[in-house]
């Protein structure tokens, strides 16, 4: 009598092994968790929504065109006509005295500068020229800082030496100094690069300025990142089979690199609005009839004894504009770099 057979036994169904949702989705996690750079990202948000909206401000709420003088302008005030800019009542009774904040969204709601025209709308359409030049500049700057800092680390030998003297040439200068000789020269001949031609009046310029002098800001951390990258054994395996150059800097070296260029963009971003507040106020940056943060400044330097707010408001959105950009960086380099927090004590 045979003995009976056993039943088979199924085996249980493998689940796989979960698949690791990459570096990308981990930094994103991340930054997700950090309250400070959120809070930092809704500011920021709030500042270009409210800038984007600059035309349906002066068009339809206020009525006005920033760019043009309202000298012999009038304004409603608690139904009354009174003019924008009145004579002067204080010392010597020269000049004008613009109309102050009336907190009225129609009518006046910063006040005036000293041609009639309305602080808010300007300071609207500031913001979208800063903001613009700013984030611009800061990626070109780190296109352009990360290509060369590649080409730089990984070449090694006569290109790296040539690269790195003028990165150290460019470097030597103080930032303002070079920036400020760059465009009292540029401002009146514009820029011709080749095929290129910038205006003297374009807003590309100072672009290009902000981003040339910046480049070197970028491109030599980079540079040591490639050259220690470079003597890894993944690296020196890939240069010993015979892996074409442009095949091992895209698959190997760029993927290290990019992250530490992500975390540079807004930290750019809010060293290069600073540079070009610091510009428009010395007059060699934004050139009329374009407005920026720094050229209202400018304009309502002779009213900040009567008017600060004309001066007071631009220099507080530079300054909240900034910190939220550097707030957001340390956010965005803590969730691609868990390590540097480490580093740093926090």
């Amino acid at each position: 009598m045979t003995p009976a057979a056993a039943p088979a036994v199924n085996p249980a169904p493998s689940t796989g092994a979960r698949r690791s949702p990459g570096p990308w989705r981990t930094a994103a996690a991340d930054l997700l968790r950090n309250r400070s750079a959120l809070a930092a990202a809704a500011v920021l948000l709030l500042v270009v929504l409210a800038t984007l909206c600059a035309p349906l401000y002066a068009d339809h709420i206020a009525h006005t065109d920033p760019f043009q003088s309202h000298v012999s302008g009038t304004t409603v005030i608690d139904g009354k006509t009174v003019p924008v800019l009145t004579p002067s009542s204080t010392g010597l009774g020269l000049g004008v005295t613009p109309i102050g904040p009336t907190w009225d969204p129609a009518h006046y709601f910063l006040g005036a500068d000293n041609q009639g025209r309305d602080v808010m709308a300007r300071l609207l359409y500031g913001g979208r020229t800063s903001l613009f030049i700013g984030v611009t500049a800061a990626l070109l700057s780190c296109a352009v800082g990360t290509a060369v800092g590649v080409v730089a680390g990984y070449a090694g030998g006569v290109v790296d030496s040539v690269i790195s003297r003028i990165l150290d040439v460019i470097w030597a200068f103080p930032v303002y100094l070079l920036a400020i000789c760059l465009s009292v020269v540029l401002l009146t001949n514009g820029l011709e690069l080749g095929p290129v031609t910038v205006e003297a009046g374009s807003l590309w310029l100072p672009i290009t300025i902000i981003a040339a002098i910046y480049v070197p800001y970028i491109a030599r951390p980079l540079r040591g990142q490639v050259l220690v990258l470079r003597n890894k054994e993944y690296i020196q395996a890939a240069i010993g089979s015979g892996a074409p150059t442009p095949r091992i800097l895209r698959r190997e070296v760029l993927p290290n690199v990019v992250p530490t260029a992500v975390v540079f963009v807004p930290l750019m971003t809010a060293l290069a609005m600073l540079t070009e507040s610091a510009l428009s106020f010395l007059s060699v940056g934004v050139q009329p009839p374009d407005a920026s943060w720094g050229t209202i400044i400018q304009d309502g330097l002779g009213l900040l004894y009567t008017r600060p707010t004309v001066t007071i408001a631009p220099g507080l959105l530079i300054a909240l504009t900034t910190a939220a950009l550097n707030v957001l960086g340390d956010g965005v380099r803590d969730a691609l770099d868990p390590g540097a927090r480490l580093r740093g004590g926090v």
